[in-house]
């Protein structure tokens, strides 16, 4: 066939496939559309050649969206969103909550234990068939065997089973709330997430109202440190939402809707608005050349001023520093150290400090390296420096290590006197009280008997 017939055949082809197609239907032409999408969509995948095992084995793993695929993440966020709204919808609102109680009163089993109303299990699933779906989920055997105690009647308490529902529901509430912004949708918080949520949640906390808004920034700084000192040991920059929740922090946070919180309970609450400025309020007068830093003179002052020479070098050596000074978030890792010195999280802080070598453990020398900074401290106050051996010996007696020539960590933690220790070593003041404790002792005893006799 000439060149001229192979053109006559191709567009008398062409031309007949045209008019085929024209008189297709229109749900002929979707599903042709649809069908070619899926084949090409499932090689653009890599779905096309799958081993026979993807047949039985499940998918465990689902590849996140990457920067580039746009539609890929919308479709994430969408999805995500429309999930947390039906978890929203399963949990009870305030209408079924009153009715559930209303349920819970009506079968109460007499007698009353104590002020209590009690109610048995046979009861217990009558309410469970009436409170409806939604509460299905709380009336099990599980539950009730929880919280059965010492009834004689084998009953339960209903003030106690209603607080545990309460309970179960604030925490999912909380859950799908914090949810709401974890942006990588990876069941964790990154510090500018839980930044966000601290920041909106400031409005709707009662006992926050007096915070100017320019203080706002440093609140939630300080807050937000509380919850990644403790939490995020291994500095990894995010945390668990569930490690949130299971924490008392959240509680503590929230704890400043009451409008009738005591002044005790503010002071001694980390998130309360005079915590806050009491924090912020000494790092700016430790900041005596007011350029937002500290330096290591600056931090001297912390306190009684009674820190070691030696332990603020290593703080300098180890803390992130700009141009060898401290910025207000290092120096909140700093303060919530010495404050909890009990805590795992804020006896790792000093031991890292004090573990110059990273041995992982503290041995004869490094115990004589800090001590040796009290002991010329003690000099210069005009009193007779201890004993290093006899402190070495009372700190061994004290932590019981598995090596009798080493102290790690953990064996600080399991001791229980891990504060004791480091105090004795990074601060003249807390090696004082500890030398005097039995005169401190001896004169709280006075002071309470003093008090008695008063009282009579």
């Amino acid at each position: 066939m000439d060149s001229h017939g192979c053109r006559t055949f191709l567009t008398s082809s062409t031309l007949d496939r045209s008019d085929c197609q024209g008189e297709r239907s229109e749900e002929e032409v979707r599903a042709e559309e649809t069908e070619l999408f899926t084949k090409y969509y499932t090689e653009w995948k890599g779905g096309g050649d799958r081993d026979e095992s993807y047949k039985n084995i499940p998918r465990f793993y689902y590849r996140l969206p990457a920067e580039d695929e746009v539609l890929l993440q919308k479709l994430r966020e969408e999805s995500r969103a429309v999930f947390l709204q039906r978890k929203s919808r399963e949990l009870l609102d305030n209408e079924e909550l009153q009715n559930l109680w209303f349920l819970l009163d009506k079968h109460q089993v007499p007698p009353v234990s104590g002020e209590e109303a009690m109610i048995s299990y046979e009861a217990y699933l009558q309410v469970g068939e009436k409170a409806g779906p939604k509460c299905k989920k709380f009336f099990t055997a599980r539950v009730y065997a929880k919280l059965l105690h010492s009834d004689p009647y084998g009953r339960i308490s209903i003030m106690q089973f209603f607080n545990y529902v309460m309970r179960k529901v604030w925490l999912h509430q909380t859950r799908i709330g914090l949810s709401l912004y974890d942006v990588a949708g990876q069941g964790h918080l990154r510090e500018s997430d839980l930044e966000n949520y601290i920041l909106e949640l400031i409005p709707t906390l009662p006992q926050l109202d007096g915070l100017e808004k320019s203080f706002y920034s440093f609140y939630v700084c300080t807050a937000v440190r509380k919850f990644f000192f403790f939490l995020d040991p291994l500095r990894t920059g995010k945390i668990k939402i569930q490690d949130i929740l299971a924490c008392s922090f959240l509680d503590d946070l929230l704890e400043l809707r009451d409008e009738e919180l005591s002044k005790e309970s503010q002071e001694s609450n980390w998130f309360s608005a005079p915590s806050a400025l009491r924090v912020y309020g000494q790092y700016l007068n430790l900041d005596k050349d007011h350029n937002g830093m500290l330096s290591k003179e600056e931090l001297s002052r912390y306190g009684t001023a009674t820190l070691t020479s030696v332990f603020l070098d290593r703080v300098f050596q180890e803390c992130l520093t700009y141009d060898g000074e401290m910025d207000y978030k290092t120096y909140l890792d700093f303060v919530l150290a010495l404050e909890n010195r009990k805590e795992p999280a804020a006896l790792q802080y000093i031991f890292k400090l004090l573990d110059m070598e990273n041995q992982g453990y503290l041995n004869v020398f490094s115990l004589n390296y800090f001590f040796r900074a009290i002991q010329e401290q003690m000099k210069l106050h005009g009193q007779e420096p201890v004993s290093f051996q006899d402190v070495k010996d009372e700190i061994f007696d004290m932590v019981k290590p598995k090596d009798p020539y080493k102290i790690t960590l953990q064996d600080l933690v399991n001791s229980c006197q891990g504060d004791t220790v480091t105090s004795i070593l990074i601060d003249l003041n807390g090696f004082w009280t500890y030398e005097n404790r039995e005169v401190l002792v001896a004169n709280d005893n006075d002071s309470s008997n003093t008090a008695d006799l008063d009282d009579t």
